[in-house]
């Protein structure tokens, strides 16, 4: 039964569930399985070399499902940062009008979004960010907790506070991030007041990813307890998957008398992270993983995940609907 949150009427999908942008991740072979299984997909712009290139993605990914789908722009400190008005302007261009933003200092590229009706999809760490974001002009904010992967912030307050706080303080629909990947999760989401979930290392772990398989299998084994913060000392911190190289990078972060970044750079090297979607070698670099590794016990299609949870989370909310008795019944 299709879900009716402010998240799938205003998107046009049928499952409250968004695919959230991930480097070396996020093509239109996964985007594509998650759109036509019911969520939102994802293509994640900086993935692509040039605005251009993201533009072949686009109409690569229209040509593999007919429903809709959104690019993510993430903004990064870079000692030569991209166009990113330039890929904010393809994918006006091409039409899609979804995009999920994050990162620094976003307003001026929110602003060009919204000059075509772009619906805006802000990821936040904190509520005072997500209040920023609230000024720009954003739609919906995804609020993503401290389980999550990647840039987790600086406050490292969990989901379950974050979510509440979220709902008590906020003037626009937000969905939940980090933590995510069945339906009971889903179910509670909805129940702390979000409009449907932003999951990435689940989606990571299905047949349509296009990472190594050896990567896939590296998640469904591991614990909640197999990620390592990194860059904690230079308030960068990610969350990355617990391989060698993390856990040397953590060894001389915690050691080093300089405090200089050039003693950790080679080690969280985004080049060889990327290479290890591509060869298979789980120690390859380090890459993001979220602590919902934990519970990633298969690598289903898009499809079946998908609708699995969709049965999940209604499943659930009716054994919590089916708690409450009219009191002339006790």
């Amino acid at each position: 039964m299709p879900f009716n949150t402010k998240l799938t009427r205003a998107l046009g999908i049928r499952v409250p569930i968004v695919q959230g942008g991930m480097q070396w991740v996020g093509y239109a072979e996964l985007a594509s399985a998650v759109s036509n299984a019911g969520g939102l997909g994802i293509l994640t712009a900086l993935t692509q070399p040039t605005p251009e290139d993201l533009r072949t993605e686009i109409r690569r990914c229209k040509t593999m499902t007919k429903y809709p789908f959104g690019v993510n722009i993430t903004l990064l400190p870079a000692m030569v940062p991209p166009d990113y008005g330039a890929y904010a302007q393809v994918v006006m261009d091409e039409g899609i009008r979804i995009v999920e933003t994050a990162g620094n200092s976003p307003g001026p590229v929110i602003k060009q979004l919204k000059s075509v009706g772009t619906i805006i999809l802000h990821k936040c760490t904190t509520i005072r960010h997500a209040q920023s974001a609230i000024n720009l002009g954003v739609d919906f904010l995804s609020i993503d907790g401290f389980e999550c992967a990647g840039h987790v912030g600086e406050t490292d307050i969990t989901n379950f506070i974050l979510l509440s706080r979220a709902r008590q303080s906020l003037s626009v629909p937000f969905i939940a991030s980090g933590g995510f990947a069945d339906g009971q999760g889903l179910a509670a989401a909805l129940s702390l007041g979000a409009e449907g979930i932003n999951m990435g290392t689940r989606f990571m772990c299905t047949v349509e990813a296009p990472i190594h398989i050896n990567i896939k299998r590296e998640i469904v084994q591991a614990q909640e307890s197999d990620t390592e913060l990194v860059l904690r000392r230079w308030k960068n911190t990610s969350r990355l998957y617990k391989n060698k190289v993390a856990t040397e990078a953590v060894k001389i972060e915690k050691e080093s008398k300089t405090g200089k970044f050039e003693e950790v750079a080679p080690y969280v090297s985004g080049k060889r992270g990327r290479e290890v979607f591509i060869n298979g070698d789980p120690d390859y670099g380090v890459w993001t993983a979220g602590q919902v590794i934990g519970l990633i016990h298969d690598i289903p299609t898009c499809d079946v995940l998908v609708k699995r949870i969709e049965r999940e989370a209604e499943e659930t909310l009716s054994k919590a609907s089916a708690l409450i008795v009219p009191s002339s019944k006790l």
